[in-house]
């Protein structure tokens, strides 16, 4: 829902930013044969995406992350910063933790990959429209899970300051990386804060 507005409208007004247009042709197509969603506008790269929120005000962008000129990942915060009650959606080709990772820490509302079947592409929209959060369960789960980028450990002849620390230091790092408080690496290492 479109925080502008007091009652929900009853069309979902979106749009596209994708630098593929016949994409957006095929997605205009579909989302517009939806009786509750209306493309309002199409863009090729982020700048442009931008250019057009801040001039249309639709309620949720279908965002792809690969885009000449600006690409969705650095138009994101950016969208969210000039349009804060526009939902972001983004549609992409990437099954990457360390993208989808990146999206909701800037502030996307969902993550939906283009090989997903078109019911939940309009289910995702609907969800973020009205305020929820929109995940496959696998990415859920992947979210779950600490992220797999480990600290590299450095080798006896490499001078970098992680080749340094000891064991322990290494291991409360680590942690660190994982979003783990003070309080809880206190816990799980059965140190005193």
């Amino acid at each position: 829902m479109n925080a502008n507005s007091a009652q929900p409208r009853s069309t979902i007004r979106l749009l596209l930013a994708d630098d593929h247009a016949v994409l957006r042709a095929g997605l205009t197509a579909l989302l517009n044969a939806e009786s509750d969603m209306e493309v309002v506008g199409e863009a090729g790269d982020g700048a442009t995406c931008i250019q057009l929120v801040n001039q249309l005000h639709p309620d949720v962008v279908l965002l792809d992350l690969n885009m000449p000129q600006m690409n969705g990942l650095d138009a994101l915060p950016e969208l969210r910063r000039s349009a804060p009650d526009c939902r972001i959606l983004v549609l992409t080709m990437h099954d990457d933790e360390s993208y989808l990772r990146q999206v909701l820490a800037a502030g996307g509302a969902g993550y939906v990959l283009k090989q997903a079947a078109d019911s939940e592409l309009l289910t995702a929209i609907r969800t973020v429209y009205h305020g929820g959060t929109f995940l496959h369960p696998a990415h859920t789960q992947l979210l779950l899970q600490p992220p797999h980028n480990e600290l590299p450990t450095g080798t006896d002849d490499d001078d970098t300051a992680l080749s340094m620390l000891s064991d322990r230091e290494l291991e409360v790092l680590k942690l660190l990386a994982w979003g783990h408080s003070n309080k809880e690496i206190a816990d799980l290492l059965y140190l005193s804060v």
